[in-house]
């Protein structure tokens, strides 16, 4: 099995509706939004979703949610002791890096996707690998408008008390937003990591499926879809255009005055000689 062929761009489209896709832990949770009131998600909460899609597709995963595990181990530490190539490399007082990087890449796909550092404290290991799937943060089309609620709690926590006065709480959404997201597959780093063209195409099916079993109190079900996926397929490891021009051939008009949905707006996608682009709609 050979590994990634051509180079690939894709791009996301997906919408918000009463949700928030991504809180700010430093802003009280709020939806994440830039200074000139754009609302953001991520490229770290983009990777945990793509990853918790291909681990449901079956995919063996290095990093794991805890409340997603599909193991019994508590760190990456012991995942990465499970295996018995990489735990005897482990405790080797001398190891191939190169080699403990072909052994992860091989074993986990989201490690030869998107690279990773290996640094315990015990056995002073520090290996990193750099991955060909790069993913930018996604970021809305319009600035998006934030609703913030007070909630309360009306049980107690122990037995035998007393009920207290309700404790107070806020909870932020986003009421309406259409984001956009771009990445990008890079065959020379692929070359390393043993990336293939069969994992690309399981990279895009995650990523037609992003939001499917994510539903949180933040997330209703429902309240994030994913729209359009656009994949282009360069005729060349090299690509025949670079990244940024292919990504900004998506282009979008506003139908109406105040958009505010992904029927309010139209995407176009300007032609580039030579690079044709696969349209899939998501789920």
């Amino acid at each position: 099995m050979g590994t990634l062929a051509n180079k690939i761009d894709f791009a996301v489209v997906l919408s918000v509706t009463k949700a928030n896709p991504n809180g700010d832990p430093l802003n009280g949770n709020r939806p994440r939004q830039n200074y000139d009131g754009y609302g953001e998600i991520s490229d770290v909460a983009l990777k945990r979703k793509i990853r918790n899609r291909l681990q449901d597709m079956g995919e063996a995963i290095f990093v794991q949610s805890n409340d997603r595990k599909s193991d019994s181990y508590s760190s990456l530490r012991e995942r990465a002791d499970a295996n018995p190539e990489l735990g005897k490399m482990l405790k080797a007082k001398t190891r191939d890096n190169d080699e403990f990087a072909r052994v992860a890449c091989r074993e986990w796909l989201d490690v030869r996707s998107f690279g990773q550092v290996f640094a315990f404290k015990s056995g002073n290991v520090s290996v990193g690998v750099r991955g060909p799937v790069s993913v930018r943060t996604a970021t809305s089309i319009d600035p998006i408008d934030i609703t913030s609620m007070q909630i309360t709690k009306s049980v107690n926590s122990e037995p035998g008390a007393a009920r207290g006065s309700d404790t107070m709480g806020m909870k932020h959404r986003v009421d309406t937003g259409v984001y956009i997201f771009c990445g990008s597959m890079n065959p020379q780093l692929a070359e390393k990591t043993g990336f293939t063209d069969e994992d690309a195409e399981r990279f895009k099916q995650a990523l037609v499926s992003l939001f499917e079993n994510d539903t949180s109190s933040a997330r209703p079900e429902g309240s994030m879809e994913v729209h359009t996926v656009y994949w282009w397929t360069h005729n060349s490891k090299l690509g025949q255009y670079s990244s940024a021009k292919v990504h900004r051939s998506l282009t979008f008009e506003r139908l109406v005055e105040e958009a505010k949905h992904f029927e309010d707006y139209k995407f176009v996608v300007q032609p580039l000689e030579g690079l044709n682009v696969e349209i899939i709609d998501g789920q």
